[in-house]
């Protein structure tokens, strides 16, 4: 086992000018979620590095690049971003490499979401508003994520139950 060999083992800070972006990257990131990753990174830090090629190609990491060039997320590292290199790498793995990593991410759930916004202002006493900032989220979505508990005990009322039940009509008789 050689964990020098890794490129996690020699994350680099360079200047975000030495790197480029590829010119096939399938993922797009809507301005909301670029604005949640800025302030990922002035809240959190820099937590994960630019995965790109010897010769500053970007492999991974595109949006946290371009994001890097915002003023207030330059003044965290001095300009500088966090890269890591993969060295022995042909155009043709780099593009399988691109979509791994933006697949590999994962889905994310409404439900648990819902669940996590609930302990964050039920039990953590985060402000909604605050929360709306801090996730990107708009304020319908946070009240319908703080809803999620109170939808299954409004439809447990009779009131409620009542636009539910099924009206059954008689067929109309043939003459």
């Amino acid at each position: 086992m050689d964990l020098k060999k890794q490129p996690i083992s020699t994350v680099e800070w360079v200047d975000r000018n030495t790197l480029k972006a590829n010119d096939y990257n399938p993922n797009k990131m809507p301005k909301t979620e670029m604005n949640l990753l800025k302030v990922s990174i002035m809240e959190d830090g820099w937590t994960q590095p630019i995965v790109a090629r010897p010769d500053g190609e970007i492999v991974d990491g595109f949006h946290r690049w371009s994001t890097s060039a915002d003023p207030e997320v330059s003044a965290l590292t001095g300009g500088l971003v966090p890269v890591v290199r993969i060295t022995e790498i042909d155009p043709a793995q780099q593009r399988m490499a691109t979509i791994r990593h933006n697949r590999a991410r994962g889905n994310h759930y409404v439900l648990s979401m819902a669940d996590i916004v609930n302990e964050l202002v039920r039990d953590m006493n985060i402000d909604p508003d605050d929360l709306k900032k801090r996730l990107g989220m708009e304020r319908e979505e946070v009240i319908r994520m703080l809803d999620r508990g109170s939808m299954v005990e409004r439809g447990g009322t009779e009131d409620f139950k009542q636009a539910w039940v099924p009206v059954v009509k008689e067929k109309a008789k043939k003459k």
